[in-house]
């Protein structure tokens, strides 16, 4: 993508970020990364009372207890994919070494018929009857290396005994771990279906006019977020440009715009934050962790006024929610259910920090 048209899409992006989604007026002018002043309670709807600004809290805390159990969800999910596929391993493991063991014993068992069919009188009665000293001594020899041979089959299938042994305690092991990974699963998902129906219960209890003053309060929450964050004059240390592999993952990112939010949806209708980022950084050739918690442990982290276009910047102090940087101030993320992909202010949420997946 060359600079020019970069540029362009991004100011596009800020543009739509400050006209749409934090709560500005159609007349108000907005320049890249600042959201143009937000219209002020009044006119025909009532000014928020305490209680309805009590309800937005709510639902935060709601929205945010149910991300983190998509994260518990979505890492369980992971883990217990590796266990499934490691167990799998583990029974092709037990499979070969079974068919090799069976192999061993036919030969150890073909070795012991022969030796016993050449026993008989001891080795110095029957090199004293032979009436060729020196092919006794050879055929000796032979039977020395056969007994060699035969000791080495034996001590093959001792260890191949204990490989069978040690892949069936390998597997029970992780046959106990994916059983505990799916109950965490289980209970992730409880958890987030009780959160997400009781975010439900409460917005469902408020009028028409009521809902519509709370997504105005939470409109008006983003947006003082977000201009506290642009005055604080990071974006003027922001300069960093995206590289090859970032325009493509931001590019990615954009084209999903306008998707359901999904817990636990990793595309191609849906997303879940970390759903988004993770399939947008494997659209562009980089495979991440899948959850946000993760992403920030794993990836590596760059200070706020060096990240660039295509970096994931992670909010709230518990990792639970992450969106990609796209310039100008802006991201787009998959805000939480009920919501659509969107593009937003970078500073509308807490920011905990910054990783890039590239190098």
């Amino acid at each position: 993508m060359g600079s020019g048209k970069w540029t362009l899409t991004t100011a596009a992006i800020a543009l739509v970020c400050a006209v749409t989604v934090l709560g500005t007026s159609g007349a108000a002018r907005a320049t890249p990364g600042r959201p143009a002043p937000a219209p002020a309670p009044g006119g025909s709807a009532p000014a928020p009372g305490k209680d309805l600004e009590a309800v937005r809290r709510k639902l935060d805390t709601l929205y945010h207890d149910a991300a983190v159990a998509t994260d518990a969800y979505n890492a369980a999910e992971e883990t217990t994919k590796k266990q499934s596929a490691q167990i799998v391993e583990l029974a092709r493991e037990i499979v070969k070494g079974q068919e090799r063991l069976a192999l061993l014993k036919d030969r150890a068992g073909a070795a012991a018929r022969a030796q016993y069919r050449g026993g008989g009188l001891p080795p110095e009665v029957r090199l004293w009857l032979s009436d060729n000293p020196q092919e006794f001594l050879d055929e000796a020899g032979i039977a020395r290396q056969g007994e060699h041979a035969t000791e080495g089959l034996l001590a093959e299938m001792t260890r191949t005994q204990e490989d069978l042994r040690q892949y069936a305690r390998d597997a029970a092991d992780q046959w106990k771990r994916l059983d505990a990974n799916r109950r965490a699963k289980a209970e992730a998902k409880k958890e987030i279906e009780k959160q997400i129906a009781a975010a439900e219960k409460l917005q469902s209890q408020l009028k028409k006019q009521e809902q519509e003053r709370l997504r105005k309060l939470e409109e008006q929450a983003a947006y003082k977020a977000q201009t506290a964050w642009l005055d604080s004059g990071i974006l003027k240390e922001i300069r960093g440009k995206a590289s090859e592999e970032g325009a493509k993952a931001v590019a990615f990112a954009t084209h999903q715009i306008g998707k359901p939010y999904v817990w636990g949806a990793e595309g191609p209708n849906s997303y879940d934050c970390s759903g988004l980022t993770s399939q947008a950084w494997a659209a562009a050739g980089t495979a991440i962790p899948r959850t946000s918690q993760e992403q920030w442990k794993q990836l590596r982290h760059v200070d706020v006024k060096d990240m660039r276009p295509g970096d994931l910047i992670i909010y709230f102090g518990d990792a639970s929610h992450v969106a990609m940087y796209v310039g100008d101030g802006a991201i787009i993320h998959a805000p939480r259910p009920g919501r659509m992909v969107t593009i937003a202010g970078a500073g509308s949420m807490p920011i905990l920090g910054v990783v890039r997946p590239d190098a």
